[in-house]
């Protein structure tokens, strides 16, 4: 169990059966009376948000949260369908857990897939996924302004900005945090 004095942002709670995350914190000491807690919660399953108060001496249930190491194997529909690395065992996620990172997703790459009561509820990616240029204009020789960058599309499809000098059929490194070009990956 946690007190209001374990709250901080960040921290995954159970209320009501769902899983909340606390996305913002402030601790509130008024000149009489009991100190209250105000706290920005995130349903981690709708993805709602809401603003509470809380008193000190109320206590909050953890989440029963697991992460576990999987690999994508192939979509399905409107569903992912991810390996688990170790027992080999798979399971279907929607489309909704991953957001924009889909333009970043292609088979086989190993992803961390939080699950609450045995159904995942968001899939992370690693912070650096390796991709191969299908296509980009030519570098033109004498085209060398500081900082200058060209859209290149990548293999699954997505358009990124990527220096002058990558070329397709490249493999480059991109930032799956920023969802931008990090380096040019060397074989």
């Amino acid at each position: 169990m946690y007190l209001c004095g374990d709250l901080r942002k960040g921290l995954k709670i159970e209320i009501d059966g769902d899983p909340y995350a606390i996305t913002q914190f402030e601790f509130v000491k008024p000149g009489k009376g009991q100190a209250l807690y105000k706290c920005k919660l995130k349903n981690m399953v709708t993805g709602a948000q809401f603003d509470r108060t809380y008193r000190s001496g109320e206590k909050f249930t953890p989440a029963s949260l697991e992460e576990r190491e999987m690999e994508y194997l192939y979509m399905e529909g409107d569903s992912l369908c991810f390996m688990d690395s170790k027992n080999y065992e798979q399971e279907f996620v929607s489309k909704d857990s991953i957001g924009d990172l889909m333009d970043l997703l292609k088979e086989n790459i190993v992803c961390q897939v939080l699950f609450f009561k045995q159904r995942a509820i968001e899939v992370t990616l690693p912070n650096f996924v390796e991709l191969e240029i299908t296509h980009t204009d030519p570098w033109v020789k004498g085209d060398t302004a500081t900082g200058s960058m060209k859209p290149a599309t990548i293999e699954t499809g997505y358009e990124i900005q990527v220096p002058p000098f990558i070329e397709a059929g490249e493999l480059i490194k991109i930032d799956t945090r920023t969802k931008d070009y990090a380096e040019r990956v060397k074989k």
